[in-house]
């Protein structure tokens, strides 16, 4: 008997961020496994359904699609889907899933809303708080993307460890698009030697942690060059100076990060909490060495192939960036290192992981894993 899967595209109607990177990846994972007969997938019927203004983004993810109204938003996920699927399994991937439907499962990447509440506006703290605990109750399984998020999703009482199941993300896209080496010139990077960091004023992104490591002497000669969609105005806001030798490249797209990433002497990561924590594994791919505080999940992901430095210690990330720049043969070894880590998370595994979390809510005698 085949069992309808149905994929909750709301994430489809916002601008990108990279827990839609992850929705949309794995979505396409799982297809390729449908198109592949993968046994990991026998007897799926999978299709994404999506509100009016996901349609565009939709046509990015390779399966049946359907598109139902009305509505769209809150609105759409929390009447309009769970309303019109009279049968089949939910998923939802990106941390929010409607309340009404309990044959569903929900992948909820993080619980930064505990552990860092000011990093949120106070609306969509309690959304999550009103809504995640219903989700984390009425769902058949939960979701999440590394071990520490596991544990972190139990700690503050959502539900049970073991009722959670674990996805790490992929990282392979980056090699999907050509790099737009022009972004080197456009920022006047060229022949200069600049590190890569988020442009991002969230309290737990602790971006003032490099900002204060760059107002140093010894890194007055390096450029700290941000990429995200925050100003110098949003920077100002926050009560954060930054130094001359900052530079914001605004948002940039797929092809304008691998670049940056592919020309940066290394990328700086000083979050003190991740869920699992795209940009280091997709710098380390590309030969980028990622120096990252030990926090979260960051030292699950990155293992021993990236540099680890205290998320307040100031004089260690500047001591750790003028190391790598003065001893090429560390940068070396550590892109190396990097490289070999990185290719270890695909989203061809990802898809696996998945479609057997998924298999695990039916009867067990419908399904045997495989070794493949």
């Amino acid at each position: 008997m085949l069992r309808k899967i149905i994929i909750n595209g709301k994430f489809l109607r916002a601008a990108p961020t990279g827990v839609h990177r992850v929705a949309t990846e794995l979505a396409n994972a799982l297809a390729g496994l449908v198109r592949d007969n993968d046994p990991d997938v026998a007897g799926f019927d999978l299709s994404l359904w999506h509100p009016f203004d996901g349609a565009t983004n939709a046509t990015e993810i390779a399966m049946p699609r359907r598109l139902i109204g009305p509505m769209t938003g809150i609105p759409w996920e929390q009447i309009t889907l769970p309303l019109t699927k009279r049968k089949g399994t939910l998923l939802n991937l990106c941390n929010i899933g409607p309340v009404l439907a309990s044959d569903a499962l929900t992948m909820i990447h993080d619980v930064q809303v505990h552990i860092s509440p000011a990093s949120y506006s106070r609306g969509f703290r309690w959304w999550y708080y009103l809504t995640q605990p219903i989700l984390a109750r009425r769902n058949r399984l939960i979701l999440t993307v590394s071990e520490f998020s596991r544990g972190e999703i139990a700690r503050v009482g959502l539900c049970p460890a073991e009722r959670i199941a674990v996805v790490h993300n992929g990282v392979d896209h980056v090699l999907r698009y050509p790099a737009r080496h022009e972004i080197i010139d456009r920022l006047a990077l060229r022949g200069r030697p600049f590190v890569l960091g988020l442009a991002n004023t969230q309290e737990h992104k602790n971006i003032a942690v490099l900002l204060a490591a760059f107002a140093r002497p010894e890194l007055s000669d390096v450029q700290l060059v941000l990429f995200g969609g925050a100003n110098q105005a949003a920077f100002a806001q926050a009560g954060l100076d930054l130094p001359g030798n900052v530079v914001l490249a605004g948002r940039v797209d797929d092809g304008e990060l691998r670049a940056l990433m592919e020309h940066a002497l290394c990328l700086a990561f000083p979050s003190t909490t991740e869920g699992f924590g795209l940009p280091p594994l997709e710098a380390m791919l590309l030969g980028c060495p990622a120096i990252i505080a030990p926090c979260g999940a960051l030292p699950e992901v990155c293992g021993d192939a990236a540099m680890k430095v205290g998320a307040t210690d100031v004089a260690g990330w500047s001591a750790a960036i003028c190391n790598l720049l003065e001893n090429p043969d560390l940068r070396a070894r550590y892109a190396e290192l990097g490289r070999e880590r990185a290719r270890q998370f695909t989203w061809a595994k990802a898809g696996k992981q998945l479609a057997r979390a998924i298999q695990s809510i039916f009867p067990a005698a419908a399904h045997k894993p495989t070794s493949k």
